[in-house]
């Protein structure tokens, strides 16, 4: 936490009393403005960006419980901490039941604000971090690698719904792109730490002194340049789940930190000599092939055998052509919805063009590919020249065309022409188209009878 970014509110009548905390407050780094009054205080927490707020319970003009109020009205999740004499302690408790984080006496013992102070922001970022989390998820949930009646996620899906509920370590591999860190999401949505923090970090993006520092936390003075203690991920991830995101980039004295973790359940923080027992669900994501790391001695297999309790493996998108007009069609309301497009579908050489490209970087190229078709499009339908380069040069240059699709179908209905584009060359091989379109043959039966084409 960066205390020269963060900005306090004082409010009390009391001139001397908010001298004497602002000169405390500011000297541990704050940035302090000051009112005099609650209805004052009310109107700057509306304007103005402020991440904590010390009220005073008695004032002339507007008093705490009012101002409390007032502040919550226009930022609800806005933490308060109450000032209030001795003698008026149940006045703060029931502050603190109408939103109050917590209350200080007066005369303020500056130590133990300074500490209150700092749970109220720590809380607060926790729950900021959270909300965008959830958010994410819910905005990416319902289509990511979710999305497709091809076998692989079909068991992908069966398997999800087993593991979820359960506290079971998770191993997600598969290539870049293709939703790791979807389904580490979907994971933790479906399970009974919902309702607890989903962190995560992305082993590859630090060094590995800092990503030491990132998992465990550090004591003030632990390096140089740690002028005040932080915790670590592990630590805000308890109750909740960790995502650990490129595992396989992990170096071998931190993988001996991680076993501990799972082993016992406790670690310490860089610098300190505190043990520190947590209860926390682990997930892990690799692109690489941990098992041949394991040959090659840069992966600890005791780690590898602690981690893969439930693995999950996320086929490429290349091997589950069927998935692809489903998400073709997600992707293109998605990105017709945020850039204000009314675009139907796509031309059918265009689909065909996505159904034959093997996309080597996935769900996210996929992706990438249909808000560029979007944003360039200025008809009701997605045509060739609107995909990427790589796409069209792909479907120009080879005479193959694995899907012939007939022009002027919803994609709804472009699912049954796939379906029956494929039976046709396969002379009606059910087994063989099965496999060509990525699904068990008792898929391909049941989407016949689904479209009455039994």
């Amino acid at each position: 936490m960066n205390k020269a970014e963060k900005t306090l509110l004082l409010v009390d009548d009391d001139t001397a009393h908010r001298t004497m905390l602002r000169a405390h407050l500011g000297s541990d780094g704050y940035t302090i403005i000051e009112a005099e009054d609650g209805d004052i205080a009310v109107h700057l927490v509306k304007d103005r960006a402020i991440d904590l707020v010390l009220l005073d319970l008695k004032m002339k003009r507007m008093g705490g419980m009012e101002a409390l109020a007032g502040i919550h009205k226009h930022k609800p999740q806005l933490p308060v901490i109450i000032i209030t004499a001795f003698s008026s302690v149940e006045n703060a408790v029931e502050a603190m039941k109408e939103g109050a984080f917590d209350y200080v006496t007066k005369p303020v013992d500056s130590e133990a604000l300074s500490m209150t102070v700092q749970r109220a922001l720590d809380y607060k970022e926790l729950q900021q971090e959270n909300a965008s989390l959830k958010q994410r998820l819910d905005e990416k949930f319902d289509m990511g690698n979710m999305i497709g009646s091809s076998q692989p996620m079909q068991e992908l899906a069966e398997t999800l719904a087993l593991v979820a509920p359960s506290d079971a370590t998770v191993l997600i591999t598969g290539e870049s792109g293709t939703g790791k860190e979807l389904v580490a999401g979907a994971v933790h949505h479906n399970s009974l730490r919902v309702k607890a923090p989903l962190i995560k970090v992305n082993c590859a993006a630090l060094h590995e002194n800092l990503l030491e520092s990132e998992l465990f936390g550090h004591e003030k003075g632990a390096f140089t340049g740690a002028a005040e203690q932080r915790k670590g991920r592990f630590e805000l991830a308890d109750k909740g789940t960790l995502f650990l995101d490129e595992i396989g980039d992990m170096s071998l004295t931190t993988q001996a930190k991680i076993l501990r973790v799972l082993q016992e359940g406790e670690f310490e923080r860089l610098g300190g000599v505190k043990t520190i027992k947590i209860d926390v669900r682990l997930l892990a994501a690799t692109h690489k092939n941990l098992e041949q790391m394991v040959e090659d001695g840069r992966f600890r297999q005791d780690l590898f055998f602690r981690l893969s309790v439930v693995p999950l493996h996320l086929p490429p998108l290349r091997e589950r052509p069927m998935d692809i007009p489903a998400l073709a069609e997600h992707f293109l309301k998605r990105y017709c919805d945020k850039n204000r497009k009314d675009i139907r579908t796509f031309q059918a050489e265009a689909l065909e063009a996505l159904l034959a490209y093997s996309w080597p970087g996935n769900i996210r190229e996929l992706e990438n590919a249909i808000e560029r078709a979007v944003i360039l499009c200025l008809d009701e339908q997605v045509s060739l020249q609107q995909l990427p380069v790589q796409v069209r040069q792909a479907y120009t240059e080879t005479s193959e065309r694995p899907f012939a699709i007939r022009t002027g179908l919803t994609l709804k209905n472009m699912e049954k022409e796939l379906i029956l584009s494929t039976l046709r060359q396969t002379e009606n091989n059910r087994t063989r188209a099965a496999e060509i379109l990525g699904i068990t043959r008792q898929t391909l039966q049941n989407k016949l009878r689904e479209y009455g084409l039994t």
